[in-house]
């Protein structure tokens, strides 16, 4: 399908980015997370609140699609390390599972990773997307939901949405999530396509 041909390098930035963080991560039992030893540093003034605030920023300005392109690589690079070497190797065991067709494993993996990490975004995406591949749009659309509630510009969760309103013909309401995509990232020539044929179709409708 064309959603899947479009989403297709985001999936694959992400399991790239997932593999790379589990290659360094100290392999532990996932039922535990360690510890967090990092002691209290003074917020600066000039330390942004977030560190993904001046990649997305960037992606919001930048209108070559090849520059912008790797702009969103690094932004789903950045947000796959969640920071937690358990978490991180989770979803390492779930993408290796997805690929070899283990969807109740990988499944599993990725439970654990929503309960050890609640506030993660990519968990929940990953889960929405594998979800979606198993046939349960509801629960995919449940779990894009808790990722934009972590991180509302999370582009690759909303053009799993805009995919799944698509599929089940909520032409006005995938057409707001596009919107909404390129408003974030609005030199994706695909997501414009999209628009600009959901606006046309939606006027054909009309009229």
């Amino acid at each position: 399908m064309r959603y899947f041909r479009f989403s297709s390098l985001i999936l694959a930035a992400t399991f790239v980015a997932s593999s790379t963080l589990a290659q360094t991560a100290t392999p532990a039992p996932p039922a535990v997370a360690p510890q967090q030893a990092n002691p209290a540093i003074p917020t600066s003034a000039s330390q942004p609140a977030n560190p993904l605030d001046p990649l997305f920023e960037a992606l919001k300005r930048e209108r070559d699609p090849d520059k912008a392109r790797g702009i969103a690589t690094q932004i789903m690079t950045d947000m796959n390390d969640s920071g937690s070497a358990t978490v991180n190797l989770l979803m390492q065991w779930a993408a290796t599972a997805i690929k070899e067709k283990r969807n109740a494993a990988a499944l599993d993996f990725l439970d654990q990773v929503t309960l050890l990490d609640p506030a993660y975004p990519e968990g929940w995406n990953r889960r929405a997307t594998l979800h979606y591949t198993m046939g349960n749009t509801r629960k995919s659309m449940a779990d894009i939901a808790e990722v934009l509630k972590h991180e509302p510009r999370h582009f690759g969760a909303i053009a799993g949405m805009a995919g799944i309103l698509m599929e089940a013909g909520k032409d006005e309401l995938a057409l707001k999530a596009w919107e909404d995509y390129l408003a974030i990232y609005p030199a994706d020539r695909e997501a414009q396509e999209a628009v600009t044929k959901l606006s046309e179709k939606i006027a054909g409708n009309r009229t």
